[in-house]
């Protein structure tokens, strides 16, 4: 993945406009594919990088290595290397991520019941081709 600059000018607009909006200021946290996932996941407690991917088996190697680092570096989760062999390592929300526990329970049921109204109006549609 390519590093941006920290003083470039896109770098700096992003900065600003989360610092306007509440939702870009989260989008910024939890954006992406994976990192949502990856919270909610954590929800129930600590887990393992192994668990993790057992878990969101779509998610590739890399891009679950880089979310967590994401979500460690904006303080969403916390990482906890125990020094045995071999390496014992477990993730778990930090109190900030732990708060978007509730957030992420609204966004699972706002997608269950969207996904019904889309299911019905695609029955809806159907039907009306079939008239046809």
């Amino acid at each position: 993945m390519t590093k941006i600059k920290e003083n470039s000018t896109s770098n700096q607009n992003k900065e600003i406009s989360a610092l306007a909006c509440p939702v870009t200021y989260v989008m910024n946290k939890i954006g992406g594919h994976w990192k949502s996932i990856i919270i909610y996941q954590l929800k129930e407690g600590p887990k393992r990088y192994s668990e993790l991917k057992r878990a969101i088996p779509a998610v590739t190697e890399k891009m679950l290595i880089q979310s967590l680092k994401q979500l460690e570096a904006d303080n969403l989760l916390i990482r906890k290397a125990e020094p045995v062999v071999p390496p014992f390592v477990t993730y778990f929300l930090s109190s900030s991520g732990k708060e978007l526990v509730p957030l992420m329970h609204l966004m699972a049921e706002w997608a269950i019941h969207d996904s019904r109204r889309e299911e019905k109006t695609k029955a809806f549609s159907e039907q009306v081709l079939m008239m046809d």
